[in-house]
């Protein structure tokens, strides 16, 4: 079985209280027999477009890394950060990391899709590629436990995304998200569930709550669901951790007993 832990968090602009708060949790996730343990998106900054660049690290270099880094291997769990600002040359990626129990940097994957949206709340423009520069490039890591699909909060809108990290052997797909409570109440269930039916793979997401900084509310509603399209657990809109084990055994026999993937006709080497 593989036991993966959620943090559920209102994270700040203040780096130091978000990672106090996260090794506290990380510690209590561990304690309890976590295998891997995740956090949601802005987990170590959550602000303005000066919190993120002032407090933007290289890849793999810099005090706040280092933190993460020495808190995965302490408490000898691989840590998922949900993003992160790293800085490249004269912009910003927001980044997810991976590291494993040794502290090691496994993995990186830069936000794809930016969330540029309006939203009918109180923060009502929302313009994230005027702070972040996207990614371009899909990852998946196979690691002891599960090979995990990285994606990030809007991404999840994207179900081709999806479908890449499914045929690159994702049989967890992890969605950490700062989802707005607006279009979380409206879309985050539906979205995760239809995303976790597709690919037949578990869905791990896991969302900030409560209300930040600039008065941006965020659903929280952490929840995993299984490769049928179950939920499995979820927690409700306070800050909160959560351990669930994962059966990858459901993943190889949905996907043997309902191929979907060799069925698709829309593959770019099938003309129609």
């Amino acid at each position: 079985m593989d036991r993966v832990g959620l943090i559920q968090m209102t994270s700040g602009a203040n780096p130091e209280e978000n990672l106090a708060y996260i090794e506290q949790q990380v510690a209590v996730l561990a304690e309890q027999g976590a295998i891997w343990v995740i956090t949601p998106e802005n987990a170590v900054v959550f602000g303005s477009r000066h919190d993120y660049y002032r407090h933007a690290e290289p890849l793999d270099s810099g005090e706040i890394q280092a933190k993460l880094s020495n808190m995965a291997k302490r408490y000898q769990v691989w840590l998922v950060i949900g993003s992160f600002p790293i800085q490249r040359q004269s912009d910003v990626t927001t980044t997810l990391l991976v590291y494993n129990n040794a502290g090691e940097l496994m993995a990186n994957y830069d936000k794809l899709h930016m969330f540029d949206v309006d939203v009918a709340d109180s923060h009502q423009r929302y313009r994230e590629s005027e702070t972040f520069l996207p990614g371009n490039e899909i990852v998946s890591l196979e690691t002891p436990f599960a090979h995990l699909g990285l994606t990030i909060c809007y991404d999840v809108r994207f179900p081709q995304l999806y479908s890449e990290l499914a045929k690159q052997g994702a049989n967890v797909m992890v969605v950490p998200a700062a989802f707005t409570a607006v279009t979380g109440q409206a879309h985050w269930q539906p979205l995760l569930t239809a995303r976790a039916i597709e690919t037949q793979s578990w869905i791990v997401a896991v969302n900030q709550t409560g209300v930040h900084l600039g008065g941006r509310q965020t659903w929280g509603h952490s929840m995993v669901i299984s490769p049928w399209g179950d939920v499995i657990a979820r927690l409700d809109d306070a800050p909160s951790n959560l351990l669930v084990e994962l059966d990858l055994q459901a993943v190889t026999e949905i996907r043997a007993t309902m191929p979907v993937m060799t069925h698709n006709r829309f593959d770019s080497r099938i003309k129609i």
